[in-house]
């Protein structure tokens, strides 16, 4: 390090550079995450800086160099803050970048960032960084130096000021977005009116600057109006939260959101009085402008970022739905089970149907299709029919769960113990709703079965096709366990697309426009239209992600016969109805070794398609809240505890007094 400051006291500042570059380079530790050794060596820097003099002044010589020969306004104003391009033209330019990296200009600061931090973990060890350390270094580079704000500097940073406030008030002014903020209809927008206050601002200060004479005008104002415009997001985000959000919404707020923020750090950075000390806020803009430079390439964060409010938005709805699935009352426990029996006698009927459509021999398309609406439409049935598949509430009561969670931060152990209350709920819920759906699915199979039988002289399936049946039930070998997996993960997506219609439902008026549709208002009555928009905007989501469920359950099979992998579903009802169709196809003569152990691999593919399909929601629910997962580890210990205490609560709901609060039993079968 004291080689590379020798190395600069010796050269011209034209080498800034390839020197500050170096500089970095020996600052950086080998493992990001080894920040010890980052904060050693910027001590170290401190103390060769405030011991030599020399060292001082090149170090400070190349800085001006850099500063004062490069544009920095596209380095605040475009580095870290998305672009006006749609979702899909961004990815494509990211990927476009990494195939084909753009040749850096130096002529701008914002390549010459990207050149000195070029690790793609660099924002990494500089965030461990105490911000003490920050300050001392800043403080030993100044040392015995009188400090002057830059004036170069300043006039980049009002431009950028100047582009930030333009494109504020352009993304404030959106049609999107002005029709969820109502208010801004009878009152002047906050965006625009920062605007004007901005460029004023600007000119004054420019004036003041280039006539040397102190400035007779400050910021606050420009930071009210800029609170006025957080407000205002907030105040969008929780009218779309009721009435539906888009993508393109999304992108609007998150826009506005970094413009605001990138807008305020450097309306502080031009204070008229400056501190010659790096401040918490110049800190927070230099850890940032280097975490966008490493990750610019990266194509998580734009789906993230862009898909941040529909996620939650999805999950929201997904929450609504779960309070169904979430019994309190022995009434209600037995009103799921109710529900889940009825499903349980559809699926019998599915499952016949799905063996005489294999029996028919069909082309590999055509019989995929006709899987997959023997399980769409059979499941919209099941909808129609108020009953509930039990495999659809873990994607649901996710959401609920992850909406319970106590604040970040928090740790009351009221908050972890209500959460635990809803757990045990949701857990006696699911194990009802599994009975129903098992218990009436293997006798009405067996009825039907031996049925047909009689009829035709001969069971539904064969002897080898029993064969085949039991085999798929193996875990293993029969790759019971993994097909489990696979449906598990199309529980997951079929609860995101329910969530995904709704939003869909209410961000674009469906119910409003079909009840004034006028073919309908004269075909079906004014009253009758109405009620259809109603039914729409509450059921659209569950009969979309049913369907959607049923015909990825019954493509995935073709699915793998294109690839020529060995893909498909195993799921718990249909599973255990194919138990009773080989009973028969036996003559009841099934060995008890062999039904015990179908069983098991019926018990397996069940918690295999629950576990995974609840994971995955859950996850997908905390992050939509920007939760961590770690979050919930203090519940795994008062889980156990709460079952050793009282394991009946798992498995039948308590007697509540008739006053107690009940869920229409209708809603809680919906599937």
């Amino acid at each position: 390090m004291e080689s590379i400051l020798q190395t600069m006291v010796g050269n011209p500042a034209d080498n800034a550079l390839p020197n500050l570059g170096a500089l970095v380079d020996a600052i950086r530790p080998r493992q990001a995450d080894d920040s010890a050794t980052a904060v050693n060596n910027l001590r170290a820097l401190s103390f060769l800086l405030e011991q030599n003099e020399s060292y001082r002044l090149a170090f400070r010589q190349q800085l001006e160099e850099l500063l004062g020969k490069t544009r920095q306004v596209q380095l605040y104003t475009d580095t870290g803050i998305l672009s006006n391009e749609p979702l899909l033209t961004g990815l494509r330019r990211r990927i476009g970048e990494r195939l084909l990296p753009i040749k850096p200009r130096p002529e701008l600061l914002k390549d010459v960032f990207g050149l000195v931090f070029h690790r793609k973990d660099d924002h990494v060890w500089l965030a461990e960084i105490p911000y003490g350390v920050w300050a001392d270094l800043c403080r030993s580079l100044l040392l015995g130096a009188t400090y002057l704000p830059d004036r170069y500097s300043q006039l980049q940073r009002l431009e950028a000021i100047q582009v930030l406030s333009c494109r504020i008030a352009t993304i404030g002014l959106e049609p999107e977005l002005v029709q969820n903020a109502p208010d801004m209809e009878r009152f002047e927008s906050p965006f625009v009116r920062q605007n004007v206050e901005t460029l004023s601002f600007v000119e004054n200060y420019r004036k003041a600057l280039v006539e040397e004479k102190e400035l007779d005008d400050d910021q606050k104002h420009i930071m009210v109006l800029l609170d006025q415009c957080t407000a205002q997001i907030a105040r969008i985000r929780k009218h779309a939260l009721k009435h539906g959000v888009s993508v393109s919404l999304t992108y609007h707020l998150l826009r506005l959101e970094q413009h605001i923020e990138r807008m305020q750090t450097l309306l502080e950075l031009v204070d008229p009085i400056p501190s010659p000390n790096w401040g918490p806020s110049q800190l927070r803009l230099f850890l940032q402008l280097v975490k966008a430079e490493n990750r610019k390439h990266s194509l998580r964060d734009v789906l993230r970022q862009n898909t941040e409010l529909l996620a939650l938005q999805v999950t929201e709805h997904a929450s609504h739905t779960g309070e169904h699935y979430i019994t309190e009352s022995r009434r209600e426990w037995l009103a799921m089970f109710r529900a889940a029996a009825g499903a349980g006698i559809i699926v019998g009927f599915m499952a016949l149907l799905k063996i005489l459509i294999t029996k028919a021999h069909l082309p590999p398309l055509i019989e995929a299709v006709a899987f997959g609406l023997n399980y769409g439409i059979g499941f919209i049935i099941v909808h129609l029919l108020h009953c509930t598949i039990a495999t659809k509430q873990p994607a649901m009561t996710a959401a609920t769960i992850a909406a319970t969670l106590p604040p970040p931060g928090s740790k009351s152990a009221e908050g972890y113990r209500a959460l635990v209350d809803l757990i045990v709920k949701v857990a006696r819920t699911q194990f009802i709703a599994i009975m129903g759906n098992v218990l009436l699915a293997m006798p009405v199979a067996l009825a039907l079965g031996w049925l047909w039988a009689q009829q035709f002289g001969e069971p539904v399936v064969s002897l080898e096709k029993a064969g085949h049946l039991l085999h798929d039930l193996r875990p293993i070998e029969g790759f019971g366990l993994a097909h489990a997996a696979i449906a598990g993960v199309w529980l997951f997506l079929a609860g995101l697309i329910s969530g995904y219609y709704d939003n869909k439902a209410l961000y674009h008026r469906l119910p409003e426009r079909i009840a004034a549709h006028p073919l309908l208002v004269r075909v079906l009555g004014e009253h009758r239209a109405w009620r259809l928009g109603r039914y729409v905007e509450h059921n659209l989501g569950a009969l979309a992600g049913n369907f959607y469920f049923g015909m990825m359950l019954g493509l995935t099979g073709f699915v793998g016969f294109l690839l020529g992998l060995p893909l498909d579903i195993r799921h718990i009802t249909f599973s255990s109805a194919n138990i009773a169709f080989v009973a028969v196809a036996v003559d009841f003569n099934i060995d008890g070794f062999i039904l015990l152990l179908g069983l098991g691999g019926v018990a397996v593919i069940g918690a295999t398609n629950l576990i995974v399909s609840f994971t995955l929601a859950l996850w997908t629910a905390m992050r939509s809240r920007q939760r961590l997962l770690s979050e919930l580890r203090p519940l795994l210990g008062l889980v156990i505890k709460r079952f050793f205490t009282r394991p009946q609560d798992f498995f039948i709901a308590p007697r509540q007094p008739k006053a107690a609060v009940e869920h229409a039993p209708a809603d809680e079968g919906k599937a």
